[in-house]
């Protein structure tokens, strides 16, 4: 039962706050008194309006048998098309459409009766301009409540989330930032509250767009946005040249204003919430790259009805070559990986956003020769890219033998078959690790590397083997950012392993486009290597991410240098040097100058160091690593010892 005391406790939380917005949706049956109220005085209202004026009511039955007759005839209309089924602080369209049709037919069937009854006994029982004035007031009165409880609704919801809505301002004045605009101030749940434009075209405040004023900036960016009092910016990235873009997000991050980046609306994915389209910066968006240009001829040319398998097809790597190949229209893409979970992932997202594409996942682990056997006799292959491989730099130091049983044996597996097939190409993706290697992962794909350019090189090979050589992939799994963000996410430490250690950085889809580029450059054999950019110092990085994110290395987040992990490099060999690279057509495509082993010494050689694995001794597994890879010498390792011997004859050589 409903009491004052149980009302008052339903919309009062007793600390000052009302639950107004707590509220669950009104009975349906609640929703029916409140239109019966409503109608009644919109019948009131029609008295007192017709009362003031000569027009005079009909007396065949009373005033209120008339009005009560009206009711019961609306509430009738009412059931018939469910005005109450809507909720009133949503209304829709469809809702109001129901009110009106509502009302109509309450009007036109008292007035067919009306005009019957008047047919019937000479005399009308309805003055039909009371009539016609209900049907019009009642309409109105019910129209005008739903419009006040959903505008106060939403003026409540606003008020109350206000202070935890960013105050945020877009940067440019056009097509794609107005109806950026248009989307923040019409989405009610959007997490940012528009202050305005900030434009370089307009010199006056006078200008509003959407009810936002234009701001000028007249002097320079961050004199302008330093009394805004904003707590973002939000970017259209392609609407701006890059160095603009950088200077802008340097003087947000200096006024610690947070930047969010949208993307061109012609590429929005219209099936995501509009929110979902609005992300802070990546630290990717940073980097001072020129835009790659493929040969997207040669490279349809080369895949285009082609049955293409992708190793380590659902890892970072990988599964941005399925995407990018997919673009080019295969007869199939034959998905291999031996982690279950992300391969189910892949095949998700490739049925929803490539529902054309012709591919099939195989759950496989390549160092099973037997299983690969089965899979190159159950396809036709024409093309394959092999990205499947451990990497992880401190977690292979620590498993020697993992390295040699993928890294090593899985590229011998097919790279046997590729050849036994005669599969049209090979494409290798490798690493910078394996230059002048310092650890056993990198050693390890230097292996591979030297094993499939000495196979290249056997007679009869018809295959060409093609392997890519490039560094650090900004995103990737197990890469430096994602860690980074997880450590920011947790309110830090962030930690980096030397204050001075450097790394080269591509993007995913840079590094995978260059890849599809390489395979279609060579007659086989080659190395490509391709070009890094900039090295970019990690403490740097670090505290970027940090201010990107809004807050102050050192003060909100702290950077703690951990040290070298095992194996791991300061400096990384640079991929682009002119002493031991060759230009070729492509400008951020080399072609790496290496000596190639006789393939009989390589091969046992590499069978020797395949049986070590299986016997679990590391020690003796590294050894024979730097006896395949002379140039291998371990840093920040258990192994260093190994290379002593090596140490003492450099020595030799120098003091002679």
């Amino acid at each position: 039962m409903l009491t004052p005391r149980r009302i008052i406790r339903s919309i009062y939380r007793g600390d000052n706050r009302l639950k107004v917005l707590d509220q669950r949706y009104l009975p349906r049956w609640i929703v029916v008194l409140l239109d019966i109220f409503l109608v009644l005085f919109s019948l009131a209202l029609v008295y007192l309006i017709i009362l003031g004026t000569p027009i005079k009511f009909l007396d065949y039955v009373s005033l209120p048998a008339q009005g009560g007759f009206i009711l019961g005839v609306n509430i009738i209309f009412f059931f018939v098309f469910k005005t109450y089924s809507g909720i009133i602080r949503h209304s829709t369209f469809t809702d109001i459409l129901k009110l009106a049709f509502s009302s109509f037919c309450t009007g036109a069937s008292l007035l067919i009766f009306n005009f019957v009854f008047e047919a019937v006994q000479g005399e009308k029982v309805f003055l039909t301009t009371s009539l016609v004035l209900y049907a019009l007031v009642s309409f109105t009165v019910m129209l005008l409540f739903r419009i006040a409880v959903k505008e106060s609704y939403q003026f409540l919801r606003n008020t109350a989330a206000g202070k935890l809505k960013k105050r945020v301002a877009i940067m440019g004045v056009g097509d794609q930032t107005i109806a950026l605009g248009k989307a923040l101030t019409t989405e009610s749940d959007m997490p940012f509250v528009l202050v305005g434009f900030l434009s370089e075209s307009f010199d006056s405040k006078r200008f509003k767009i959407l009810g936002k004023p234009v701001i000028p900036i007249k002097k320079s960016f961050s004199e302008t946005i330093e009394n805004m009092e904003l707590d973002g910016v939000l970017l259209i990235s392609e609407t701006m040249s890059g160095k603009r873009r950088n200077q802008i997000i340097e003087d947000c991050i200096h006024h610690s204003i947070e930047i969010f980046n949208v993307p061109n609306l012609e590429t929005w994915n219209k099936k995501e919430d509009i929110q979902n389209q609005i992300k802070p910066l990546d630290i990717e968006d940073l980097l001072e790259r020129n835009p790659i240009e493929i040969e997207n001829e040669l490279i349809k040319h080369d895949l285009q009805d082609k049955t293409i398998l992708v190793t380590g097809g659902a890892g970072s790597i990988g599964s941005e070559i399925v995407k990018q190949v997919a673009e080019f229209n295969p007869e199939l893409i034959v998905i291999l990986d031996q982690a279950e979970s992300v391969l189910h992932d892949l095949e998700i997202y490739l049925t929803q956003n490539y529902p054309k594409l012709n591919y099939i996942t195989e759950l496989a682990d390549i160092s099973n020769m037997y299983r690969m056997g089965l899979l190159f006799g159950k396809y036709t292959f024409h093309i394959i890219y092999h990205a499947a491989a451990y990497k992880h730099v401190p977690l292979i130091e620590r498993n020697p033998h993992e390295a040699i049983y993928v890294n090593i044996l899985g590229t011998v597996n097919l790279a046997i078959l590729a050849a036994s097939y005669e599969i049209d190409k090979f494409v290798m993706v490798s690493t910078d690790k394996a230059v002048n290697p310092t650890n056993v992962m990198g050693a390890s794909k230097r292996v591979a590397e030297m094993y499939v350019q000495s196979l290249q090189n056997e007679k009869g090979v018809s295959t060409r083997f093609i392997t890519t050589r490039f560094g650090n992939v900004l995103g990737s799994s197990g890469s430096v950012i994602p860690h980074f963000r997880k450590q920011i996410a947790h309110g830090g430490p962030v930690t980096v392993t030397h204050k001075d250690i450097i790394r080269y950085f591509m993007t995913i889809p840079e590094a995978c486009q260059l890849v599809l580029q390489a395979g279609t450059m060579g007659n086989g054999g080659e190395i490509y290597v391709f070009d890094m950019g900039k090295p970019v110092r990690i403490l740097d990085l670090a505290k970027k991410m940090i201010q990107l994110s809004g807050l102050e290395p050192y003060e909100d987040i702290d950077i703690k240098i951990t040290g070298l992990r095992p194996g791991e490099k300061l400096y990384e060999e640079l991929l682009n040097d002119s002493s031991t690279s060759l230009p070729t057509h492509h400008p951020k495509i080399m072609v790496s100058k290496t000596n190639v082993e006789k393939f009989e010494d390589l091969k046992k050689k590499v069978k020797e160091i395949i049986k070590l694995a299986t016997r679990g001794k590391n020690e003796e597994v590294v050894q024979m690593l730097k006896e395949i890879v002379p140039e291998y010498i371990s840093e920040n390792s258990e192994y260093e010892i190994l290379d002593k011997p090596k140490s003492d004859t450099l020595e030799k050589v120098k003091v002679k």
